[in-house]
């Protein structure tokens, strides 16, 4: 007995550092967002910090409310993207775990 709970303790740290690395390694990820057909891109890391925004020349022609929506647009495409890397990679490590359906991670 005293050996199955010794393994149990192991699996359950090696987990908790696995959990550590893959939530650095999301934060770190880079996902691009875009508008207006690549006019507008955002690159967000998976801590939603946005770290470089590109307009296409051609869009500083337009109105100022054009360019704020395709920024928007570009924003909320990016957020979208940085969620569905997250949930991937998250599902991904608790693919193994056998935990009850709708149990959600992290904890």
């Amino acid at each position: 007995m005293k050996g199955s709970i010794t393994d149990l303790m192991k699996q359950a740290q090696q987990m908790q550092a696995d959990m550590q690395q893959a939530q650095e390694d999301l934060a770190k990820a880079e996902v691009t967002g875009e508008s207006g057909a690549g006019l507008v891109t955002v690159v967000m890391t998976g801590r939603h910090d946005v770290k470089r925004v590109t307009i296409d020349p051609s869009v500083l022609n337009e109105e100022k409310s054009v360019l704020e929506d395709l920024l928007a647009a570009a924003v909320n495409d990016a957020v979208r993207r940085v969620e569905a890397h997250n949930r991937d990679a998250m599902s991904g490590l608790a693919a193994g775990l056998n935990l009850p359906a709708g149990f959600k991670m992290p904890f």
